[in-house]
């Protein structure tokens, strides 16, 4: 079960979420509008970003709150010091109220579920859904690897987004106010790579997941086309996207070194703001009409 406690005794700057007993101490609720205000600061919705205590997940947290957004910042309970630090700095720079943390595990549903619905409670709603969460996970050839270490990765990196996907639209179709869902793929998912197997899987997966749970048809042409789609979020004014950066799959600096020597001379190593730039674009209102897709950020290290 979570439990929320105050991080402050003078002003509420976040929340610890360990996995005990509901204790609500103090609760506050924003005005359902198209932007929020709480005392001097206003707010352009809310967010929640999993794998947020570093990297990727860190970047695309900052990066919403400077856009407007209430964020909800999430990671495993071992990494809340982390995430403590992370929502001491959006609240300093953005105001006391804008960022809440909620450590769970995406691997357990009922963690993801409770953690989707105090993110809402506590935001007053969910605009934006970034399941970022995801580990690499061992490096071997398919014929070394168990099945422990591939269930492993798939747990977090598909199980996990696929959780995200599922709580987050529930909540946003109940809620009736549209919605963008945004999961992590990587270059793994749009091409393979030795001695990575599950990892390649799961990214793609993600791809997968991602176009299904995005297709726009209404109920009477799913009915007609018999489609087999756990998520048809598009009549809903949910789009669902992801992201397909290279910097995971260079997380070996030997096996990073070799790929750029191939690239372009204009290319540079990404970095998480680089991501974390495409994800902004994807969870505001320009990007409408973009749904389904996963892009990539490479630095023309491949094409689609």
């Amino acid at each position: 079960m979570i439990s929320l406690s105050w991080a402050s005794k003078k002003r509420c700057t976040s929340y610890f979420v360990p996995t005990s007993t509901i204790t609500l101490t103090v609760s506050f609720k924003l005005r359902h509008s198209k932007l929020f205000q709480m005392g001097s600061v206003r707010f352009l919705g809310a967010a929640l970003v999993t794998g947020a205590s570093q990297g990727i997940g860190k970047a695309i947290a900052i990066r919403l709150a400077s856009d407007g957004y209430r964020v909800a910042l999430n990671d495993i309970s071992r990494k809340r010091e982390q995430l403590e630090a992370v929502a001491k700095d959006l609240n300093q720079r953005h105001g006391a109220y804008t960022s809440v943390v909620i450590p769970a595990d995406v691997t357990r549903e009922e963690e993801v579920e409770e953690m989707v619905s105090y993110s809402s409670k506590e935001l007053d709603g969910l605009d934006v859904m970034v399941a970022n969460a995801g580990i690499i996970g061992p490096t071997k050839p398919i014929t070394e690897l168990s099945m422990e270490e591939w269930e492993q990765v798939q747990q977090v990196n598909l199980r996990g987004v696929f959780m995200c996907y599922k709580w987050a639209a529930k909540h946003m179709i109940a809620q009736g106010r549209r919605g963008r869902i945004i999961g992590a793929s990587s270059m793994g998912g749009k091409q393979g790579a030795p001695n990575l197997s599950s990892y390649i899987a799961a990214k793609f997966g993600v791809r997968g997941l991602t176009q299904a749970a995005g297709k726009d048809f209404n109920k009477d042409q799913a009915s007609r086309y018999d489609l087999s789609v756990a998520l048809e979020l598009g009549i809903y004014g949910i789009t669902v996207n992801a992201y397909a950066p290279a910097q995971s799959i260079l997380a070996d600096p030997s096996s990073a070194k070799q790929v750029l020597a191939t690239l372009p001379s204009f290319a540079k190593v990404g970095q998480p703001e680089d991501v974390a730039s495409i994800v902004s674009y994807l969870a505001s209102k320009e990007a409408h009409h973009i749904t389904g897709q996963t892009i990539s950020v490479n630095a023309g290290m491949y094409f689609d």
